[in-house]
């Protein structure tokens, strides 16, 4: 059976920044082991599947692992290949998916806007395993679908170098987040943001993820308290690095940025 094939660079103005997404359209959902299989094979953060038609889709993603609730880089790409290749002139899609409700993609020229969950964290005790992982000890550890440990800094969360075996050991993957600099744009492209991130999810098959658009289901709540306001500018500051705007809107947060395409083929399973 041959298929059709995308990459997409989610959350970046060029290719070989953002994070690269697969995003397969199907025209019925294959077995389960062979989308794991798939998606190990295309051994990025994530794979998407969608089927459906007419803006309204059903979608999942895996990393080469395990299947996700939720994977907003992978939501971008797929609404960039759905407007700009299946539906060409389409504005907007919906998404259903299995665990986090329905989920639209709207286009605003070049920018690509996802409108999703809002997680708001709140407060743990720190497991002993993150001061390990990290080596110094965060200022405030909360929790929702996944731990955030702030930092002082963007300086101290680009220096990070994390055991990933330790944060293996945990029940959650690892959002690290600080405050962004309030001089002008530096060249790692964060200086004028209002908070940088880092994500890592080992035991999910995903060491260091590039952008994570649903790592901002948490950031953004967070953010948006802590801050006094409700729209922010982002940035990943992982190695490839990734520029996001987002809004809390009540329960939902609005998560915008654009995608650079890179590859479009087929494959045969």
């Amino acid at each position: 059976m041959k298929l059709p094939i995308y990459q997409v660079d989610a959350f970046a103005r060029h290719v070989f920044a953002g994070n690269p997404a697969a995003v397969c359209p199907l025209p019925d959902w294959l077995p389960d082991a062979r989308m794991q299989a798939i998606a190990a094979e295309n051994n990025l953060a994530e794979t998407a599947f969608f089927v459906g038609g007419n803006g309204d889709y059903t979608i999942r993603w895996f990393t080469p692992t395990i299947e996700v609730e939720l994977c907003g880089h992978a939501t971008l790409a797929s609404g960039h290949v759905v407007m700009r290749h299946l539906e060409p002139g389409r504005s907007s899609v919906r998404f259903k998916t299995l665990k986090a409700g329905d989920l639209t993609v709207q286009r605003d020229g070049e920018v690509y806007v996802l409108d999703f969950p809002a997680w708001p964290p709140k407060p743990v005790v720190t497991p002993p395993v993150l001061d390990q992982a990290f080596g110094v000890r965060p200022e405030q550890v909360l929790a929702e679908r996944y731990y955030l440990c702030i930092f002082r800094d963007a300086g101290m969360i680009r220096s990070l170098e994390p055991d990933l075996a330790a944060l293996r050991r945990l029940d959650k993957p690892v959002i690290v987040s600080a405050p962004g600099p309030d001089s002008a744009a530096s060249e790692t492209g964060d200086g004028a943001c209002d908070f940088v991130s880092r994500f890592f999810a080992p035991g999910a098959g995903i060491d260091e993820d590039p952008v994570t658009g649903s790592a901002h289901c948490i950031l953004a709540p967070y953010w948006a308290q802590r801050l006094g306001k409700t729209r922010m500018t982002a940035f990943q500051v992982s190695p490839r690095g990734g520029e996001l705007m987002v809004e809390l809107k009540g329960a939902r947060v609005m998560i915008g940025g654009r995608a650079a395409p890179y590859l479009e083929g087929t494959i045969d399973v």
